[in-house]
Parts: C-alpha cells; sequence; structure tokens
C-alpha cells in the first residue's frame, strides 16, 4: 500500500478488522468509504484542469497585457502552488485552515493584481481575470472543509476583489459573482447534510451491531444460566430446609436475569428447554449445538440425534443441505421447539419431525400430542421476560431471514412450522425477513 493509499484509508476512516475488531494477520481490508472522498477528488481535479485552462487563456491574451512579464510571473506562482499543493485537497485531513487560507490568498491576490497588469480598456471589456475560474477552486475547498459557511464568507472575499478589480457594477462581473457565491453556498450545504447523514447511519449501524451482539449473549444466558438457575429452584424447594431457602434465591436471580434480557438482548447458539411458551421452568441442562462450519452441511444429519423413542423424524432420502452455521441455527430452534415439548407436555409426550426441501426453502415441522398452547400465551410469556420462544426459536429463525409460526389447537396439539430460505448464512451476506 502506498503512502496516498494509507492517507485515504484514514481520511475515509477504512480500517483493517478481522471478525472479533481486532487488527488482522492477514492482508483482508474493510473499508469504510465517506461521502467526502469524491468530493475532495473532484476539487483536485478541478484545480488541476482550470490551471491548464488558464494557462491557455494567458498564452492567447499575452500580447494584449500591458504588463506581459508580470503575468508570466503570476502564472508561475500559480502553477508552481498548484504542482506544490495538488495533494492538499485530496482528503480533509491534508486540506487545513492553513493551507485554504494560503489558496484564497493567491486567488484574490491574482484578481487584484490583473487591475495592475492588465490595461484598463481591457478590464473595462470584461477581459478575464489573470486566475479567471481557477479562482472557484480555492471557495470551494471552504465549502467542503467547513460547509456553507465557510462557502460564504470565501466567496464573498472574491466577490468584493472582483467588484474592486472592475470597478463598476458590470453586469458580467455581477453576474459571476452570484453564480460562485449560490454554487460553493449550495455544495457546503449538501456537504454537511451528507456529513450528518453519514453520522446517523454510522450510529444506526453501532445500535444494530450492538443490539446482534446483546441479543447473542441474552439467547445464550436464556439456553444455560436461566436453565440452571430454574432447576436450582425447583430442586431446592424440593429438598425443602437450607436448600428451600437456596431455591428461593436462584428463583428470584432468575427472575432478575430474565428481566434483564426482556429489556434488550439476544443471542445464537445453542439448544435449550424454554421456559417461556407458557410460564414454566425447565429442568433439563442445555445441549450444545453443532458448531457453524464453512460449507454446506446436511441438516438430517443434525437431527437425527434427536431422533428416538419420543421422536420420530421424517424427511428425504437425500441430503437437505443448507450453509452450515444455518443448518445449526435451525438445528438448535428444532431442538429448543422440543425442549419445550418435554417441559410444557411432558417427558414421556410424543412428538414428530418432518423435513421438507422445497426448491427455494427448507421447512421443518415439530408437531405434539400436547393439549395446545391457550391464545395470547406466547405473547403473555414475553412481556412477562420468558423469551424462549423468542430468542431460542424466533431469534434463531429471524437471523436466518425465515419465519416461524405456531398452529395450536386446544386438545389437539401444538405444530411448530420453521422455513428457512436457502442460501443465507447468519452474520453474513445479507439477510431476509421475518415473518415471525
Amino acid at each position: 500500500m502506498t503512502d496516498a493509499d494509507m492517507d485515504d484509508a484514514r481520511a475515509t476512516g477504512g480500517a483493517a478488522r478481522d471478525d472479533r475488531g481486532a487488527a488482522p494477520a492477514g492482508r483482508r481490508k474493510v473499508m469504510r468509504m465517506s461521502v467526502e472522498l469524491p468530493l475532495w477528488r473532484a476539487l483536485t481535479g478541478y484545480r488541476i484542469l482550470t490551471l491548464v485552462y488558464v494557462l491557455c487563456l494567458f498564452a492567447v491574451s499575452y500580447p494584449h497585457y500591458a504588463h506581459p512579464l508580470g503575468a508570466a510571473a503570476y502564472m508561475a506562482v500559480l502553477t508552481l502552488w498548484t504542482a506544490l499543493t495538488w495533494r492538499r485537497t485530496t482528503s480533509a485531513e491534508r486540506c487545513t485552515r492553513q493551507f485554504l487560507v494560503g489558496d484564497l490568498t493567491v486567488a484574490v491576490g491574482g484578481i487584484l493584481l490583473t487591475s495592475v497588469i492588465d490595461s484598463h480598456a481591457r478590464i473595462m471589456a470584461g477581459a478575464a481575470t489573470l486566475p479567471s475560474i481557477w479562482t472557484a477552486g480555492a471557495v470551494l475547498g471552504f465549502a467542503i472543509k467547513g460547509g456553507w459557511r465557510w462557502a460564504a464568507v470565501a466567496s464573498t472575499i472574491v466577490a468584493v476583489a472582483n467588484l474592486v478589480e472592475r470597478e463598476e457594477l458590470a453586469r458580467d462581473t455581477v453576474h459571476n459573482v452570484v453564480l460562485v457565491w449560490v454554487a460553493s453556498v449550495a455544495i457546503g450545504y449538501v456537504v454537511e447534510v451528507a456529513r450528518a447523514s453519514e453520522r446517523t447511519l454510522a450510529r444506526a449501524l453501532q445500535i444494530d451491531a450492538a443490539t446482534r451482539e446483546r441479543e447473542r449473549l441474552a439467547r445464550d444466558i436464556h439456553d444455560s444460566v436461566l436453565q440452571v438457575l430454574a432447576m436450582v429452584q425447583r430442586r431446592g424447594t424440593a429438598i425443602g430446609g437450607e436448600a428451600a431457602e437456596l431455591g428461593r434465591m436462584a428463583g428470584e436471580q432468575e427472575v432478575a436475569l430474565r428481566t434483564l434480557v426482556a429489556g434488550g438482548l439476544v443471542p445464537r447458539q445453542r439448544v435449550v428447554a424454554d421456559t417461556a411458551a407458557d410460564g414454566g421452568s425447565a429442568a433439563h441442562q442445555a445441549v450444545p449445538g453443532p458448531p457453524p462450519a464453512a460449507g454446506a452441511c446436511d441438516l438430517m444429519a443434525l437431527l437425527a440425534p434427536h431422533a428416538g423413542a419420543g421422536v420420530t423424524l421424517s424427511g428425504p432420502c437425500s441430503p437437505v443441505e443448507l450453509p452450515a452455521a444455518a443448518a445449526a441455527e435451525l438445528a438448535a430452534a428444532v431442538g429448543a421447539a422440543l425442549d419445550n415439548v418435554r417441559v410444557h407436555v411432558g417427558a414421556e409426550a410424543r412428538a414428530w419431525i418432518l423435513v421438507e426441501d422445497e426448491p427455494d426453502a427448507v421447512i421443518v415441522t415439530v408437531r405434539d400430542e400436547g393439549p395446545g398452547i391457550p391464545e395470547g400465551r406466547l405473547a403473555a410469556a414475553e412481556r412477562e421476560g420468558r423469551l424462549g420462544v423468542a430468542l431460542s426459536i424466533r431469534g434463531r429463525l429471524r437471523e436466518l431471514g425465515g419465519s416461524a409460526e405456531w398452529i395450536s389447537v386446544p386438545g389437539q396439539g401444538t405444530e411448530v412450522e420453521l422455513k428457512v430460505p436457502k442460501g443465507i448464512v447468519p452474520e453474513g451476506g445479507r439477510r431476509g425477513r421475518a415473518r415471525a
């Protein structure tokens, strides 16, 4: 990477990070493009192109100047200044206030020097000033650097210099002055709006990233700590004595932790019983889900361990392939649904898992023979801070761009339909919208 590239990376907020936010060992770069960078590059090009135009205009008008050597001396200074400072307008960091003042001084000095070097007749006839349209570059530098207020001040100084050089309010001079003033102020205002929008977007992305991380942590808490506290509470109450007091305190901590989780966390990585759907407490420990890996993974192989005497697994004979991370999350959601069956229907309850491999999605249905879920119970459980369904199931499916739907008829059991579109990988690529 060249020095210029490194400067551009700093100017645009570019940074090299690995997946955990630390400096990478390799050469991968994650660049955050600034909305200002194209404007600075355009200004650099404008200064160079207008210098070429001014030199051509000088060559054509050379015989007509009253003091051509003086005009040539100014052109030499203008060329040398532009050549030595062209990098100053490639980024906000390089374009300092001192440089902007010096740039405006060169432009205004050239305008005022025109009345000395050029003939009075040519000036009254509307001949271009020595720096001509190069002057606009100095004003635009103020606009991009400091916004419309800086642009207004700089363009006003240029306007006064042009009026002094012309010695009258000629229509063409006023027209040029107003044009530069309006254009620079408008560009300065647009730059301020763009900066505000960029800051708002950056803040929104930070909030989104923090929310997703809190969700990930909250799901881990739900799938582990809350389950242990619930078990301690139940066992302590059953044993009695000092264990009952320990169980009571564990129950208080469980309620406090659920309140904290309900206030804004979320997670994603383990399969565990849900205390939530109807307010019960889980009695069994969390079962770690398979870690996400690269490449495709057979969902049927991940679901196979759930099959047993009380659980029937049905699906295609051929592999049902999903991205490994998506398959792991879907399998974790299925495990959470089965945990709910065991907690709320009974350890001996029968359940059925049906896997459907459709062209654009994979649908997994978990059905039980329990009493069903009363209407509004899921929403009530979530309001109470019992977020097993919201986090362990809905949260996982939402991150996969899929949906989770519950169909329950009192006395006829509950059916949970989990749908995941193919080609979606958690924490990467584009996410679909969840219906759940």
